[in-house]
């Protein structure tokens, strides 16, 4: 049950960035690198307060280099994902960054020597199949570099997750991945001060996305992770586009069409044969 809990909380945070980049970046509200800084800091801020209050300390002495190697995977993901979208359109984007997940992390986890069973290959076919249903009406030929961003996003916050399954006190961990990325957020200022545009809708949307639900979102994440294989952990995260998608249709007033119900009946239905199979095997071995 806490595993459930922590996973559904997680995801509905990553819809929930989704739907504050859209409401920003969408709306002009704010420019792409202007978003990235505002989410990455006010994270970071938001971390460092939650720890401070809690008094949260790491069980063992911390490891700089192994937060560096996060922060700056973490920062690439969120630079990536927010230059893409400046030239690519929802369905598209969503597509191609969570198909990036998919690869890496079960790449990751067949080199780790977590061998997929058949129904684990046919429930990912089936999610994959749903989410390319959902957004496929939204499809255009991508610009090369825009689709090359994403690709880039999906593939850092794939090893970012993974890195993520050996944290032993997931706040303190993801306070540092934050705090370690302001360096790169600095080094993104600098270069972009001059192009910045802001409004006070934007700058809100950016904290909110950065301080709720990136903060809170991404603990809750290394939480869930530790009770996850990487294969499992892969496919729980298409779980977004749906969840993003039903999102639009509650505060960004999108029509909810057929399609939507079935494309999300197809990614739920594959996630549950390739999870509930696993659970199977290991239940058929133990008796």
């Amino acid at each position: 049950m806490r595993r459930l809990v922590f996973t559904g909380l997680a995801l509905t945070a990553f819809a929930s960035n989704s739907i504050l980049c859209r409401l920003a970046l969408g709306h002009a509200l704010i420019d792409a690198a202007g978003f990235t800084m505002l989410r990455l800091t006010s994270g970071a801020v938001a971390l460092w307060l939650i720890t401070a209050a809690i008094a949260a300390k790491p069980a063992s002495a911390p490891a700089p280099m192994r937060s560096l190697v996060s922060a700056a995977f973490l920062f690439l993901y969120a630079v990536a994902f927010s230059f893409a979208y400046i030239n690519l359109n929802t369905g598209t984007g969503a597509l191609i960054l969570f198909g990036s997940v998919q690869a890496t992390m079960f790449i990751a986890a067949v080199i780790g020597g977590q061998k997929p069973n058949p129904y684990e290959y046919v429930g990912l076919l089936v999610a994959l199949g749903g989410l390319a249903y959902l957004v496929f009406p939204g499809l255009n030929t991508p610009p090369l570099w825009a689709a090359g961003l994403m690709m880039a996003a999906g593939t850092a916050w794939g090893i970012y997750s993974l890195r993520g399954r050996s944290s032993k006190l997931p706040i303190v961990d993801t306070r540092n991945n934050f705090l370690y990325s302001l360096p790169f957020v600095l080094l993104l200022g600098l270069v972009a001060f001059p192009f910045l545009q802001v409004s006070p809708k934007g700058v809100l949307f950016a904290v909110i996305s950065g301080a709720g639900a990136s903060a809170t979102g991404y603990i809750i994440w290394y939480a869930a992770l530790q009770n996850l294989n990487a294969k499992h952990a892969a496919l729980v995260q298409l779980l977004v586009p749906p969840l993003a998608a039903t999102g639009g249709v509650l505060f960004l007033a999108e029509p909810l069409s057929w399609r939507l119900v079935g494309a999300a009946a197809l990614i739920l239905g594959g996630i549950a044969t390739a999870i509930f199979s696993t659970y199977r095997g290991l239940k058929n071995r133990s008796s």
